[in-house]
């Protein structure tokens, strides 16, 4: 009995080490994709852009021709920087935020994120919304006022960019 028991505790416990290294894994095989992929493609899939969501309005489009091809740089926001320098799924968290912002609710986690663009929440594509919004708060697009929560930086606008 007491053999039996010993092995009912320990298959739990290798159940949840083999789940984390399952975890970490999928997260590794996302962003060696990303790196690997001639170009990023939607962070929400096909879909997305159609459906609306409980975050506000659907994400925008580009907004023109000449926005940012995928894998571009993001650049160092500056006054008079419109959101079309910016690949459409980083304008896609922008809006997400502007939204929030126009509602007067807080900042966003990338798990809220995650949900607003109807993306299942594994911890794969969390981490790649969670790179693309740290990358922004590098670059002064965003503000990250408490961990892994995210809002529009002060000094940008709304979709039409500028000061």
């Amino acid at each position: 009995m007491d053999a039996l028991r010993e092995e009912a505790d320990r298959i739990p416990a290798e159940l949840a080490v083999a789940e984390r290294e399952w975890n970490e894994w999928i997260t590794a095989r996302s962003r060696v994709g990303e790196v690997l992929s001639p170009g990023e493609g939607d962070v929400a899939g096909p879909d997305a852009a159609e459906e609306s969501s409980d975050c506000g309005e659907p994400p925008v489009p580009p907004a023109s021709s000449e926005a940012a091809k995928p894998k571009s740089v993001v650049p160092v926001w500056r006054a008079g920087l419109v959101w079309s320098a910016l690949s459409a799924d980083y304008q896609r968290i922008l809006q997400a935020l502007a939204d929030r912002n126009r509602l007067g609710q807080g900042p966003l986690t990338c798990q809220e994120m995650a949900a607003c663009f109807g993306l299942d929440p594994v911890p794969a594509k969390i981490e790649v919304l969670r790179s693309k919004a740290k990358r922004l708060t590098a670059r002064g697009w965003l503000a990250e006022p408490a961990p892994g929560r995210f809002t529009l930086a002060k000094a940008v606008a709304g979709p039409g960019g500028g000061s």
